[in-house]
């Protein structure tokens, strides 16, 4: 995965969370909101369900989008500690490759099935956004066959393949900046020329000037990337806003 340090680079919010520590399906998850109708199921990035930024931006959706948010921990309670956003040594000595080879596909995707599957028990619809690690999982959610989720979020998503693409069943929305090593440009144009022939309703986001994280972790002190973090959340809210409750 070249230049995957990427996936461990950026900035750690300000901000202090509010929602509360639950189980989902089993695992430990974060939730926040209480509507009973609408979910949210928000698949982390390899920070995982602890990281401060994505509590902060499932506190948003359940607010914006009047949705309850769920951060579920899909890697077995392993955790990044947020200041390797920061710390180069942490990030020098970090083995990124073998920490997804430890949290496969094969591997969590049954977890993400069976928390999609309960969430769908206790609300009318449900939607999944997915970061980095998370997009592969949420476009498997909406898939053809799977009748999981009722609409996808992806941002800068990583591990995706084009076939993938081909079988989203479900509305998806696409966050992608404008450099990404892991949505490649191959995968952008195959996305893009794909989408249209599924009949589905699809979302395309470019983001000029920033690159792969930067919804999750971009820098706030940044214009550029404030702009486009902003804007990639209010544009996931809306999303949501319009396919939960309509």
């Amino acid at each position: 995965m070249s230049n995957s340090k990427c996936c461990i680079t950026g900035f750690n919010w300000d901000g202090k969370p509010v929602g509360k520590e639950e189980k989902l399906a089993g695992n430990n998850a974060y939730v926040v909101g209480d509507n009973k109708d609408a979910a949210i199921l928000l698949i982390h990035d390899v920070f995982g369900w602890t990281f401060p930024n994505l509590r902060l931006l499932a506190d948003h959706f359940a607010k914006e989008a009047n949705a309850t948010c769920y951060l579920v921990d899909f890697f077995d309670g392993e955790v990044i500690e947020p200041d390797t956003l920061t710390n180069e040594e942490k990030r020098k000595n970090f083995d990124l490759m073998a920490f997804i080879g430890r949290h496969s596909k094969e591997t969590r995707f049954p977890e993400m099935t069976a928390a999609a599957k309960e969430l769908k028990s206790k609300h009318k619809k449900v939607g999944a956004i997915g970061y980095c690690y998370g997009g592969w999982a949420c476009l498997q959610l909406g898939a053809k066959g799977q009748s999981l989720v009722d609409c996808i979020s992806i941002a800068h998503p990583s591990l995706t393949t084009k076939e993938e693409y081909d079988n989203v069943a479900v509305p998806i929305q696409i966050l992608a900046p404008e450099n990404d090593f892991a949505f490649t440009p191959e995968l952008k144009e195959h996305s893009l020329k794909v989408l249209p022939t599924l009949g589905i309703e699809f979302d395309y986001q470019y983001f000029p000037g920033v690159a792969h994280g930067f919804a999750a972790k971009g820098d706030a002190s940044d214009d550029v990337q404030r702009k486009a973090l902003e804007r990639a959340k209010n544009a996931a809210s809306m999303w949501f806003s319009q396919h939960l409750h309509f």
